[in-house]
């Protein structure tokens, strides 16, 4: 290379970083809605704890039907085959919120993606969306992030009569096109210039990562795709240490979709995802929304859901045997009671109410 070459390269570079830097601050400024005071994180956001639930706040909005998943793209989608030459994988959060709770938001890791630029998929419960309307819509804002659905209030769908998962479904999504048309409403409010524009969800994962034909076909059906995950880091477990969090990433590849959480169950996520995100970039791996990751590959498909391997998720249909007519929650010492010691899902919830009987609400642990 001569020296004039090398000069170009060095200002086109320049050029680049720049454009990045200013890109990162337009996505801090949540799509310019929301100062940075605004955005950062406020004391015990982070909390989780019980309430009784209250069915009034069920949004009863009508979400316009979508067509149906196609055929090539339904089933659970654990990765994606990507084109040689592309190196991306997909940083994902679940945001569950239970019936019987308030979860939180873990302020640390969204600063942490937009300081570093970094492209993430959260997929949020309805009624997370509900009780945190505002921090959801600062994500639905910004585009480095998707948005995508994750149930109504974390029931298990391979419990789920297919009545009742249409039904859940339909006030997730009636939640989210709630918050997305008051965020389209806001006069300060500019649309992102990402690749990916949607106006509704376009990506699901089910809670638990637990799924059966039917619920596979209730979703597809209702015009998302099913999203699981090829790479679990264990963090909601409070044993699961910062270093192992990060460390599960080591096994990544090009196409993987990474699974975390960022309502206060990550329990040491936020201190991992600096170092996660550092060994990836050394790696040479980039970072991609879900939608983009399967809009530059062929996704990786399977006919049922499972952490990694079939069937090694069927323990959480035993650890937590839920009534299959109306998935009630059983009172909070019967929660307590068949939680599993080990990794102590739900020991973080202050028992601040007594748990919901409505049929809507029930009692899961906060696992992917």
């Amino acid at each position: 290379m001569t020296r004039l070459a090398h000069l170009i390269a060095l200002c086109i570079a320049a050029a680049v970083a720049c454009s990045l830097e200013a890109r990162a601050q337009g996505h801090a400024s949540g799509g310019a809605c929301w100062s940075a005071a605004e955005l950062a994180g406020k004391p015990g956001e982070k909390s989780i704890h019980r309430e009784t639930y209250d069915p009034t706040i069920e949004p009863r909005d009508l979400a316009e039907p979508l067509a149906p998943v196609a055929p090539a793209l339904r089933g659970s989608i654990r990765s994606v085959k990507l084109p040689p030459g592309e190196k991306l994988v997909a940083l994902t959060f679940d945001l569950c919120e239970n019936a019987w709770e308030v979860s939180g938001y873990d302020a640390s890791i969204f600063d942490t993606l937009r300081k570093s630029g970094v492209k993430a998929t959260f997929f949020a419960s309805g009624k997370w969306l509900m009780d945190h309307s505002e921090r959801a819509q600062q994500l639905m804002a910004d585009p480095l992030f998707e948005v995508g659905a994750h149930s109504w209030t974390h029931r298990n769908f391979r419990l789920l009569p297919p009545d009742e998962m249409r039904r859940d479904l339909s006030l997730n999504l009636n939640a989210d096109g709630r918050l997305r048309r008051e965020l389209s409403g806001r006069s300060c409010y500019r649309p992102g210039t990402g690749p990916v524009e949607a106006s509704r969800p376009l990506v699901f994962r089910f809670p638990f990562g637990t799924c059966n034909t039917e619920a596979l076909d209730a979703v597809n059906d209702a015009g998302l795709l099913a999203i699981q995950w090829d790479i679990p880091t264990g963090d909601p477990a409070p044993a699961q240490t910062a270093d192992a969090i990060a460390k599960s990433a080591a096994t990544a590849k090009p196409g993987s979709i990474i699974v975390m959480h960022a309502n206060g169950r990550g329990h040491h996520t936020a201190e991992a995802l600096p170092h996660m995100i550092d060994e990836l970039r050394k790696r040479g791996f980039g970072f991609a929304t879900v939608s983009e990751l399967i809009a530059k590959g062929t996704p990786v498909i399977k006919d049922t859901c499972y952490e990694l391997k079939p069937g090694d998720n069927v323990k959480y249909d035993k650890l937590f045997p839920l009534d299959r007519a109306n998935n009630a929650a059983p009172p909070p010492a019967a929660a307590a009671k068949h939680a599993p010691a080990p990794t102590g899902w739900g020991a973080d919830v202050k028992n601040t109410a007594p748990a919901a009987t409505h049929p809507a609400a029930p009692i899961t642990a906060d696992r992917p």
